[in-house]
């Protein structure tokens, strides 16, 4: 088996469902149409015993979630800011699933580890930031409220003259003011 006989199918199909998905929602209803107890019928299937196909998972996958997809990619759409289905976007995000890396460190994914800097730098440049200044990519909203708790109670500790990093948290000033 190659890469191209073993991934190819299913890619393949989702090039196909996505594009499709993606025509539609330009003039297609932005609210979801399907119940939850309907998608939970749907999707709630038995664990099967057997495998089945890729592109099978993946046309079952697009069949069972009809109606219960937002259609968040187009301009009509205001509920929140999930981002945005751009083209080069997609591809790109599709590439990082391909490549799948941890950019954790350099040794682990030197050119994801780069293209973080770069984009840390450009961020910077663009928010009119002090090249000094630090800055760091979290892998979604939960880590994000981790990483700024982290921030402030550093912050505020550090205004009551303990570092925390260095002293830990035990024997810390339960107030700051």
């Amino acid at each position: 088996m190659t890469a191209e006989t073993d991934y190819a199918p299913a890619l393949e199909q989702a090039l196909r469902h996505s594009l499709n998905h993606l025509e539609k929602a330009k003039d297609g209803p932005v609210a979801a149409a399907a119940t939850l107890a309907q998608l939970r019928a749907r999707l709630g299937r038995p664990l099967a015993e057997d495998g089945m196909e890729p592109a099978q998972v993946i046309d079952e996958l697009v069949r069972d979630v009809e109606g219960g997809i937002l259609n968040s990619t187009c301009g009509r759409f205001f509920g929140w800011v999930i981002g945005g289905t751009l083209p080069a976007a997609m591809a790109a995000d599709w590439l990082t699933s391909a490549w799948d890396q941890n950019a954790a460190i350099h040794a682990c994914g030197p050119a994801e580890a780069v293209i973080e800097e770069v984009v840390g730098e450009w961020l910077k440049e663009i928010f009119g930031l002090p090249q000094a200044a630090s800055f760091a990519f979290v892998t979604g909203t939960q880590m994000a409220h981790m990483v700024c708790l982290a921030s402030a109670r550093h912050r505020l500790l550090k205004r009551a003259g303990w570092d925390v990093e260095q002293q830990g948290l035990f024997g810390a000033p339960r107030s700051a003011s």
